[in-house]
């Protein structure tokens, strides 16, 4: 039998007041705000971690994506969980980087007695999820200081902490969390603390890994073992990447961010690792993300297969398929990582949001809107599948032709939108320009690779989208598309129109619309997805500018033959990436801060079609981009 050495539910046995007062001496007494840019992703693609610039993992959900927090100080402060480790004196620098082609993350601190590297990563799973995190001396001498606190189910419970044949054990209802390092940790004020120095050549490993509280025990991997894996699984995937062109390792770097969202058990992709980063700080526009959108996935499998990731989109066919199994009016715009259909939204009223931005929220309540894009989207991105060698698949089609039947008889109903607004259905333009792309689709599947279907019929139901389109969605008077069917105002959704082939970019309705969408949409250079008021879309009005619609413009750019102007948006963008190549899905321009949720899918999928845009235009841009990195 296992020897316990039991402890109080605070933490391991205490040691005094000696390092309770050191941590207020160093300012941590609670309050902990850290911008959504100074964090970093690790991930094993099953579940990701947040890592602070100060060495902070401040957001960690187990075992997957959508689990219960353990870590939840982002949306809160350090009482409602995080894993701090820092060096005690002043830090001198910092600085971070990916090692390789991986999600192995590198930060660096210098102080004034020597220099420290913190190796964060998670292993591709195994049995079970772990983290692991090392310290390397690099020169001199440097001490530093350990804080965990554990707090389960989004910063709500506190566990029962004890030592197991000398590891350090956190269990609460279904979860336990063990962690192995030769350091001496003690219980301070319901957390574990340490105080270790490293010196030049040392590494001091910990390994935390998480199961179910009532199985058997974990088995604690080797660390350095699993380093030197974790970094030869990332090459060996990365080796399929294909893109030559501009920026050619921030492509790599935010394929590298797609693949870490993908669930892998069932090939699923998130929108995002986190839940209820704010869309405008301190107000009410906080949503989860941590699901598997149809449209973001698309999105996403498109930009994966033209760097040359074929695999991944041949499993999330499979989860396709999987999911929107049964009756095609039923299709969801979202699921769960494996496919789960009920996602009910619920608030954490235990926290208090990110730098206040409450409500805090888990699941979301448009899973039960109607947004008709997301059948063309599905589409667009199984013909795309198919043009890139995908094995064909007699199931999936007949899924489409299903999906086909039910839109004909739909395709005339008001939607929620794209933007999943809150408020009344209505006929968005973008939505039904996305009808049109699927029975376009269609058409091109059966003319390109000989399958069959009613394409006459649907040749008749495209043109008549196309006209409805061009009537009740284009305002003359204005020269521009709107939003809606008698709408004054435009939405930077729009933009697609010309980006799947509904109109050619310099048809003057398109370029009408450009410059609409530049006028009323653009602040500081960056475009805005539409005029937030509450008669649209029931919420207070402000949210930052929208990250992937600044890229759809720099798209349009290219195609309208502007591609001088693309090429300056594009880097103005890229400029916005943090200092390890990730983007947040919105970007405040007052605030000169990101908001929204963070690492943002649509955002890194919208940064690679552009990148491939810029790669084959032609013009001064294109000879620039030859020598460009």
């Amino acid at each position: 039998m296992a020897r316990t050495e039991a402890a109080p539910s605070d933490g391991l046995k205490p040691r005094g007041a000696a390092l309770k007062r050191r941590l207020r001496a160093r300012g941590d007494s609670g309050e902990y705000v850290t911008r959504i840019e100074d964090y970093a992703l690790i991930g094993d693609t099953q579940t990701g971690a947040l890592v602070s610039k100060d060495g902070s993992i401040d957001w960690l959900c187990l075992p997957r994506f959508d689990s219960g927090a353990c870590f939840a100080a982002l949306l809160g402060d350090r009482s409602h969980g995080r894993w701090r480790m820092t060096p005690s004196a002043p830090v001198q620098t910092i600085t971070r980087r990916y090692r390789g082609p991986s999600l192995i993350l590198e930060t660096e601190f210098t102080t004034a007695t020597g220099a420290v590297r913190l190796i964060d990563f998670m292993p591709p799973r195994g049995r079970e999820p772990d983290l692991v995190r090392i310290v390397e001396g690099l020169r001199g001498e440097v001490e530093m200081d350990l804080e965990v606190i554990v707090r389960f189910d989004y910063g709500s419970i506190v566990p029962w902490v004890r030592r197991v044949e000398g590891d350090w054990t956190a269990v609460a209802g279904p979860d336990s969390l063990t962690l192995r390092t030769p350091i001496d940790m003690q219980g301070v004020d319901r957390s574990t603390v340490a105080r270790f120095t490293v010196r030049e050549g040392e590494r001091v490993p910990f390994v935390l890994v998480w199961h179910p509280s009532f199985e058997g025990g974990s088995v604690i991997p080797d660390p350095f073992a699993e380093l030197t894996a974790t970094e030869e699984w990332w090459r060996t995937w990365a080796s399929a990447f294909t893109y030559e062109g501009p920026w050619k390792e921030q492509v790599l770097r935010s394929a590298i961010t797609l693949k870490g969202l993908t669930f892998a058990p069932s090939g699923g992709i998130v929108a995002a690792l986190t839940t209820s980063l704010p869309e405008k700080l301190g107000g009410v526009r906080n949503w989860d993300y941590r699901f598997c959108w149809l449209r973001d996935a698309t999105f996403t499998l498109m930009s994966l297969i033209h760097c040359g990731f074929v695999a991944e989109a041949g499993a999330w066919r499979n989860w396709l398929l999987r999911a929107a199994a049964g009756d095609p009016s039923k299709l969801q715009i979202m699921y769960g990582a494996a496919g789960e259909r009920r996602l009910p939204e619920t608030i954490l009223d235990w926290l208090p949001g990110y730098e206040g931005s409450a409500p805090v929220r888990i699941g979301n309540a448009a899973v039960d809107q109607f947004q008709l894009d997301v059948y063309g989207e599905v589409m667009d991105t199984l013909h795309v599948a198919r043009g890139a060698g995908l094995e064909a698949d007699e199931f999936a089609w007949h899924l489409e032709k299903v999906m086909l039947d039910f839109v004909e008889k739909a395709w005339r109903e008001p939607d929620e939108g794209i933007w999943e607004v809150r408020g009344p259905r209505r006929h968005f333009t973008h939505s039904k320009v996305l009808v049109w792309t699927a029975f376009d689709r269609a058409i091109q599947s059966v003319e390109q690779y000989g399958l069959s279907g009613p394409v006459d019929r649907w040749r008749r139901i495209r043109q008549e989208i196309h006209d409805d389109v061009c009537r009740n969605g284009y305002d003359a008077a204005q020269k521009t598309f709107t939003q809606f069917y008698g709408s004054e105002d435009v939405d930077a959704s729009l933009l697609q129109i010309p980006l799947v082939g509904f109109l050619p970019a310099r048809d003057p309705r398109v370029v009408g619309t450009v410059s609409a969408i530049e006028r009323r949409l653009m602040s500081h250079g960056l475009v805005e997805r539409y005029l937030t008021r509450s008669d649209v879309d029931g919420l207070p009005e402000g949210e930052g500018a929208f990250l992937a619609c600044s890229f759809w413009l720099a798209d349009a750019y290219v195609l309208q033959g502007r591609t001088d102007d693309a090429w300056a948006l594009c880097e103005k963008l890229l400029g916005l990436a943090n200092d390890v190549g990730l983007l947040a899905e919105q970007y405040d321009v007052q605030a000169g801060r990101a908001v929204g949720n963070f690492p943002q899918a649509f955002s890194h999928v919208a940064l690679i079609n552009t990148a491939r845009n810029l790669a084959n235009a032609g013009g001064p841009a294109r000879e620039r981009a030859a020598g460009h990195p």
